[in-house]
């Protein structure tokens, strides 16, 4: 098949979305379809390449707002594909689609990451979008996944599914269990961020204005508060908010236990799972829709802590693997922490070879690749067999 998949971010920018969208089209490309990927245009990224098979063409925004690019080129780029493939939410790239779709009826199916929740008005803006865009989008799609039924049901679409006015799918996020695998952290790590014979938390995410729902504002208070002093947190991540969290670590009197590690490279990231005893994600909003970044520690063995929100809640199995904790709560988030520590090295090092099974069994790559195949296919299957009753109809 050739298929085209719309994303607003792709690698080098790293972001679950993006990140998401190469895998799909990788395991697509192993699977031997033609993938073609349309994209916004990126700094130090070249305008076409072959990326792992891939045909990557990255477009230049007309304009950008936020993380959002307006790119009414993918309206005459993405002709005469057997199956478009749109990630949403694509803030100037799903309108083209929608347009697109409506002239060349080619078969469509959305992956719907998360709900967007902005404040002031930005908020205002998003929600009109969803409306105008997005709900009719998801009306006319061949097939919406959602990375959990979990968090299908408490999304902005969960009215249309339960009136069964949409047609959707579990199509989960995965995660590399060959890249990100159990082992020893290199001893110059350790040195690197001070952190012989103490306790290590991580907290891997953006650290922008966008990303504000990620909660580092809620894992610096709860530190502070955590009774154990010998615990030390390594932040990875970059963006506009970081001065204000370093601050905020600053004023928390946390400066010499707080270490800001700023953007890793993908071929360093494993080494900084394999460094922690607990990787944290302590989100606040529905903004937050899955956790990448939670497989990624339990495929390397280290246990997680993360919020009980819609669908990040299902990729933890609390007590197993890690705990959940309330949204928003301090109080708990630093229980959990005390909980998780308290333990012995040789229960934690168990709990993280249990998450390590579990991404093997259910969130490799190749099995979302497979599945998404399916779904594909699926559609197909669907679209003749409609062809083929409105043929009986006319007749």
């Amino acid at each position: 098949m050739r298929i085209a998949h719309i994303t607003a971010t792709f690698p080098p920018h790293r972001t679950g979305t993006g990140n998401v969208a190469y895998n799909n089209a990788r395991e697509l490309v192993r699977r031997n379809h033609n993938v073609t990927v349309f994209t916004a245009a990126e700094a130090n990224a070249p305008e076409d390449e072959v990326l792992d098979g891939i045909q990557v063409h990255r477009l230049k925004p007309f304009l950008r707002y936020g993380n959002a690019p307006f790119l009414p080129s993918l309206f005459f780029k993405a002709r005469k594909f057997d199956i478009i493939h749109l990630h949403m939410p694509f803030y100037g790239g799903s309108e083209a689609i929608y347009l697109r779709r409506k002239i060349e009826n080619t078969p469509l199916v959305i992956t719907h990451h998360q709900d967007v929740k902005l404040k002031g008005p930005a908020s205002a803006l998003s929600n009109l979008l969803d409306r105008l865009v997005g709900t009719p989008l998801a009306l006319i799609a061949d097939r919406v996944c959602f990375t959990s039924l979990d968090y299908a049901q408490a999304s902005q679409y969960s009215a249309l599914m339960s009136q069964r006015k949409i047609s959707f799918s579990e199509l989960s996020n995965g995660v590399d269990v060959e890249h990100f695998t159990p082992g020893e952290a290199p001893s110059d790590l350790w040195t690197r961020y001070r952190l012989s014979g103490r306790n290590v938390i991580l907290f891997v995410g953006g650290l922008d204005k966008a990303h504000y729902f990620k909660g580092v504002y809620l894992l610096l208070q709860a530190l502070a508060q955590l009774a154990n002093q010998d615990t030390s947190l390594v932040i990875v991540g970059q963006g506009d908010l970081r001065e204000t969290y370093q601050q905020q670590a600053e004023d928390l009197g946390l400066a010499n236990r707080v270490h800001f590690a700023g953007f890793v490279p993908d071929e360093e990231l494993p080494d900084y799972y394999r460094m922690a005893d607990v990787t944290v994600l302590p989100s606040v909003t529905e903004g937050e829709a899955f956790g990448m970044v939670l497989l990624e520690s339990l495929a390397c063995g280290t246990p997680v802590i993360a919020a009980a929100l819609p669908g990040v809640r299902t990729v933890v199995r609390d007590k197993q693997d890690g705990f959940l904790v309330k949204p928003g709560d301090v109080a708990d988030l630093e229980r959990k922490l005390d909980d998780l520590l308290k333990l012995s090295p040789s229960v934690r090092q168990s709990m993280g070879l249990t998450g390590r099974l579990k991404t093997e069994e259910t969130y490799a790559w190749p099995k979302i690749g497979a599945r998404l195949d399916q779904i594909y296919t699926e559609v197909l299957i669907n679209r003749v067999r409609g062809e083929r009753q409105k043929a009986q109809i006319t007749a």
